[in-house]
């Protein structure tokens, strides 16, 4: 069976290689990723999906989905890319407080129409990634130390198992699936639906105060101040920035779920530490979340490494807040606890995190090597004071599986894996399986 019988199996478009637009469907968010794949389907619906899956067995290949191409790794060759923009249906009921969306949404078109009725969903930073990978991976940003994870805001998940059999997935009709899904990755069945809890959010302060680098160290200590007995409605990340042609930066960025009047009280020794360079400080709406930190929303290349903090002694302070940023872009430090922390008998696959912080490094990829030798550099000066735990979606190209979960529920992620897709038909970015 040739990849050219794809073509026939589906009512989407089928690009392979040698077809004008292949290269760039194929491509990922990171473009310093390369993906060699033998097929990209853009998919017309579900069934297409199932279609896709059932060529799949036959043909002895395995499927990727990458609804937005965010957390690829590149270890697909020759795989079938399945890109889900099509599925891209949202229905909010704000009654019930419920949201439906299909793999192909994007966080910022949920925040816009849940933002009119006064709700949010637990969104991360960016509104550029797919609500889908996000969820499957656990998901944390702003709102999370306040209402925990967004994996286990699911209702339910409409599937397409390996063996292209459509399906509901939720507590009652499948538990062990169920869990698995909510945090534990894409690796046991493609989702084209996902039903999740909204929250309430009529009001929300927050924004971005920098300053120049000679600041670092007094934003850091105002950074653990706040942070100590910070309330789970307010979240703080330290973000220390090396633009390449700009002069170093330091900023603080936060998110207070609440009255602006309350907010500002909170945060109000920003206006301690003098020279201020900018400031976006104001009442924002859950649709202009992305606002605070500005990402970038259209596809670049860049290195990362994750990693979860046990405290912010001396050691932390020297790598991460007296040593120079460069040749990095970014160095941040997030917050965590509050829900985070608190396990949850009905909880997913992510289960809790004792860890009081988490460390982000952000580079650019170049020839020398510099920034990944950075990387080791840091992580090796941090010793004791990183886990080697982390989210997964903190996890990078060439990063296991493992280091997202604790060995039990590792195990179990195995065995369900082993049961549902015995043939490795479903490839997730993170694979659990290998």
């Amino acid at each position: 069976m040739g990849i050219e019988d794809l073509r026939s199996a589906v009512r989407g478009s089928v690009l392979l290689a040698g077809d004008a637009a292949f290269e760039q469907a194929s491509r990922p968010w990171n473009v310093a990723v390369a993906q060699s794949v033998a097929a990209v389907v853009e998919v017309a619906d579900a069934q297409d999906v199932a279609d896709v899956l059932q060529y799949a067995g036959r043909a002895g290949r395995r499927v990727v989905t990458q609804p937005t191409g965010h957390g690829a790794t590149g270890d697909i060759d020759e795989s079938i890319l399945v890109r889900t923009g099509a599925l891209n249906h949202l229905e909010i009921d704000a009654e019930r407080r419920v949201a439906r969306v299909g793999t192909g949404v994007q966080w910022g078109a949920v925040q816009a129409v849940a933002a009119e009725h006064g709700l949010t969903g637990l969104s991360g930073s960016n509104p550029m990634v797919g609500v889908t990978g996000y969820t499957l991976g656990g998901g944390f940003g702003w709102f999370a130390r306040k209402y925990g994870w967004a994996a286990n805001a699911v209702r339910a998940f409409e599937i397409v198992d390996a063996g292209g059999q459509r399906g509901r997935i939720t507590a009652d009709s499948d538990p062990e699936l169920f869990w698995a899904l909510r945090g534990g990755g894409g690796d046991f069945a493609i989702v084209t639906e996902i039903e999740f809890d909204l929250f309430p959010l009529p009001q929300l302060y927050g924004g971005r105060v920098t300053w120049s680098a000679e600041r670092t160290r007094d934003a850091f200590d105002l950074f653990t101040e706040l942070t100590t007995d910070a309330p789970p409605e307010l979240s703080v990340w330290l973000q220390r920035y090396q633009i390449p042609g700009l002069a170093p930066t330091v900023a603080l960025d936060f998110a207070y779920l609440g009255d602006p009047d309350e907010g500002r009280e909170l945060t109000q020794r920003l206006d301690t530490i003098d020279g201020i360079l900018a400031d976006t400080r104001g009442a924002l709406t859950p649709a202009q979340i992305g606002q605070i930190t500005a990402e970038p929303t259209d596809p670049s290349p860049s290195l990362s490494r994750g990693e979860l903090l046990t405290d912010l002694g001396d050691a932390v302070v020297k790598t991460l807040i007296d040593a120079p940023t460069a040749p990095l872009l970014n160095i941040q430090i997030r917050n965590l606890g509050g829900a985070l922390a608190e396990a949850r008998p009905d909880g997913g696959a992510r289960g809790p995190v004792s860890e009081p912080y988490a460390l982000y490094l952000l580079g650019l990829p170049n020839p020398s090597g510099e920034v990944r030798t950075r990387f080791g550099q840091i992580i090796d000066a941090l010793g004791p004071h990183i886990t080697g735990a982390k989210p997964y979606t903190f996890l990078a190209p060439g990063e296991s599986a493992a280091a997202a979960f604790d060995p039990e529920t590792l195990a179990r992620l195995r065995n369900i894996k082993q049961a549902r897709d015995p043939h490795g038909v479903i490839r997730a970015n993170f694979p659990v399986h290998g």
